[in-house]
């Protein structure tokens, strides 16, 4: 197993992260991308622009839910002040709470995330699935979009006229011999090696095309970056910080769908 980096300092520093935007528009939004490799957050001003750069802490070894909450802790202690809170986590959540967690860790099942972090921040918060999120930063609202995320899993989500459909899950749906996920994880990149991931990937996209009719496809996630073919028409390759950029649509007064998804 590949060694872990050194923790981080101790979450009671004071916070050190600056402003890149003077002054930042109200109300900030901090936004949280939490992965099964890295925890990523940065602050938005209320157009959903940064107003801090992205920070990063390595996911803790065990990514059980005191450890992480210890780390999102520690990520959070550098931000100036901050409104509200968005966080795009990689399971299937309802009104807040996680309901699955397939890369990180069981006790995840049922654990009221949004509830816990309000009451240790004591600011609101929204949590939705992380390839959701995503999608809300690449989007434009128009006809049938579809995101996709590669990392340590593979995430999914859909839209139509800018609303979602929540609960997607693509990559646990069953393909080929096992799951979307099995062949385009990070297990999947390991197991078959760059030049086979790419051409599962190729495929993989032809079928969500012609399983769900999209008009725009968003690419997203750090393994975007071994990608070695041209993306066909209508397909774009996002960048990594989107996941955190769709943070503030989910405060936008038509994202009831924020506690679903």
């Amino acid at each position: 197993m590949t060694p872990k980096a050194s923790a981080p300092p101790a979450a009671d520093k004071k916070a050190s992260i600056p402003l890149t935007s003077h002054p930042a528009k109200g109300p900030i939004t901090l936004a949280v991308d939490i992965g099964g490799s890295g925890l990523k957050a940065m602050l938005l001003d209320a157009n959903g622009k940064p107003v801090t750069e992205r920070q990063r802490v390595v996911t803790p070894e065990v990514p059980a839910p005191k450890p992480m909450l210890e780390a999102l802790e520690t990520l959070r202690s550098g931000f100036p002040e901050f409104d509200r809170v968005s966080v795009g986590f990689p399971g299937v959540i309802k009104h807040g709470t996680t309901y699955t967690a397939a890369n990180l860790h069981p006790g995840w099942v049922g654990f009221p995330l949004q509830t816990e972090l309000e009451k240790r921040w004591k600011r609101p918060v929204r949590v939705c699935n992380d390839a959701a999120v995503q999608g809300y930063g690449a989007i434009h609202g128009e006809g049938v979009e579809m995101t996709i995320t590669l990392g340590t899993g593979m995430g999914g989500a859909l839209f139509t006229e800018g609303r979602l459909c929540p609960g997607l899950e693509l990559g646990h749906h069953p393909w080929k011999k096992h799951t979307y996920e099995d062949y385009l994880g990070r297990r999947g990149l390991d197991k078959y090696g760059k030049k086979v991931w790419n051409k599962y990937l190729e495929e993989a996209i032809a079928q969500t095309a012609a399983t769900f009719n999209w008009d725009h496809l968003y690419l997203g996630g750090g393994n975007t970056k071994k990608i070695e073919f041209k993306p066909g028409k209508n397909v774009h390759i996002v960048s990594n910080e989107t996941g955190l950029l769709g943070g503030v649509a989910l405060w936008k007064d038509d994202a009831l769908m924020a506690r679903k998804c």
